[in-house]
């Protein structure tokens, strides 16, 4: 195929706001509602010009842990980088570069504005990944195959050793399997404040909305085998809370599941973390339990986790479990830097960037190689990701990178599509039905089956989602405020 030159012609954004079910706890953010954020991209790709779409829930609290600022002082940055990344990417319209091209010279244009704007990485990088997105999808649809086998084609041009020069030589194909998943399994997120059995739910906050609601229900209903817990930092907390997970575990699935944790970033040295995790250790029930543990996931707070001390005290742990980070993988080097500290991969989400995520898994295939008796990971977190587009975009990334398991919470935490018209809900169901199914409540809601999610017709669609979108039934960005956000 052609590599054709892309020119981004025009850069729409839309907002529609979102409301949970009930509260999402995780580290310092208790998440009830936000803003979802929808970009449109008209592309013109040779001849013709092809509209492409991302879209990002706006979480508080994650790409930016300040507990000194407010939701509302943090959204404007959130906002304001995709923003700039949309007026970079029409800027270099006159350049006609095709698709590599034109993302090397986007990556290096929001890095450098975000350095004089003092932006942290992780947040500038959100532009890039929301532009990267819906340019993504127009090239999918432009060609009218899938994202997988432009993927593995290398359509996108995709020169690996530009960006980690040890990569010289390798092809996407070498680093994603032969075909995309046909599914993955649900990782359950329990959330801080997540009840664990219908008994702990206070008097007036039971919900009524066909969704199961404490995990003891959520295990029964969608068959979930793997699971992701969160943790507060507080031993005590902690330890209470993982004594009757592993009691729960135990009674409902016996060994028959596995579990990551979550450190949120609770922990300042590896020696606190370390203290922490030996006293839990000493429980028996929690010994048993860690024996189904994949990995932690970022203990250490972004500002240390990288650090020469992290590394020195990291080869002193003999007995440590597998680490990864996430919120530190912020620049396309975190990854190499991590491991050479002891760490042992990093986290794919969209947000991040999906060729990014691409790089990482490259490089991990090539660590696999040269280090094949050590346990290399690359996982798929989320972002309490939902349809009717981010998810399955997600999901179709995922997919073709061969992440088998995947943490979902946006299905626990929102109600299905339940926010959307009805016109939108069925017609999603309509083209995905194995990912989607109508409701006895009138809504659309994931289609979880023994634990496992369909991926079938998000990695036959062009990229994700098989129908565009009508955006015009959301609010204009420039019509948006956050105060409607409690309204």
């Amino acid at each position: 195929m052609t590599r054709h030159p892309i020119t981004v012609e025009n850069a729409r954004f839309y907002v529609h706001n979102l409301y949970t079910r009930f509260p999402f706890k995780y580290g310092i953010a208790s998440l009830t509602a936000l803003p979802h954020l929808f970009v449109e991209l008209q592309v013109r790709i040779g001849g013709g010009v092809v509209k492409g779409l991302a879209a990002e829930h706006l979480p508080p609290k994650w790409f930016t842990k300040n507990p000194e600022t407010t939701f509302e002082e943090d959204v404007p940055d959130l906002i304001r980088v995709v923003t700039h990344a949309g007026e970079v990417a029409r800027g270099l319209g006159d350049r006609e570069r095709p698709f590599f091209a034109f993302w090397k010279r986007l990556c290096a244009a929001q890095e450098a504005w975000a350095e004089e704007e003092s932006l942290a990485p992780l947040l500038a990088n959100l532009g890039v990944s929301m532009v990267e997105r819906a340019v993504i999808d127009a090239l999918c649809r432009h060609w009218q195959r899938p994202f997988g086998a432009l993927l593995r084609e290398n359509v996108f041009g995709i020169e690996l050793g530009e960006i980690r020069p040890e990569l010289a030589g390798m092809t996407p194909a070498a680093a994603i399997p032969l075909a995309p998943l046909r599914e993955v399994a649900v990782r359950h997120t329990i959330g801080l404040g997540d009840p664990l059995t219908v008994d702990e739910i206070p008097e007036g906050e039971a919900l009524h909305d066909g969704l199961p609601h404490a995990l003891r229900d959520c295990v029964r209903v969608y068959g979930c085998r793997y699971f992701k817990i969160k943790l507060c930092g507080d031993l005590e907390l902690d330890g209470e809370r993982l004594r009757r997970l592993a009691g729960l575990f135990e009674e409902l699935l016996g060994d028959d599941y596995h579990f990551t944790l979550d450190g949120n970033e609770n922990y300042r040295t590896v020696e606190a973390f370390v203290s922490h995790w030996e006293r839990h250790m000493e429980e028996p029930l929690i010994d048993r339990m860690m024996r189904q543990l994949l990995f932690v996931e970022q203990p250490l707070h972004r500002e240390v986790a990288l650090s020469g001390e992290v590394g020195e005290a990291l080869a002193l742990w003999n007995q440590r479990p597998s680490l990864i980070i996430d919120e530190s993988d912020g620049t396309m080097d975190s990854l190499p830097r991590a491991v050479a500290l002891g760490y042992s991969g990093t986290s794919h989400k969209n947000c991040k960037g999906v060729i990014k995520g691409l790089v990482n898994a490259a490089w991990l295939a090539r660590r696999r190689e040269t280090h094949p008796d050590q346990s290399w990971i690359l996982s798929g977190e989320d972002l309490a990701n939902v349809g009717p587009l981010a998810l399955l975009q997600d999901l179709s990334v995922m997919a073709s990178l061969g992440i088998g398991h995947v943490e979902r919470n946006g299905h626990h935490y929102f109600k299905g599509l339940a926010a959307y018209p009805e016109e939108l809900q069925r017609a999603v169901v309509r083209d995905h039905g194995d990912l989607y199914a109508w409701g006895s409540r009138g809504y659309a809601t994931l289609n979880i089956r023994e634990g496992r999610l369909s991926t079938r017709s998000v990695t036959q669609a062009p990229f994700g989602l098989a129908s565009q979108l009508n955006l015009s039934k959301f609010t204009a960005l420039e019509d948006w405020d956050i105060a409607s956000l409690k309204a």
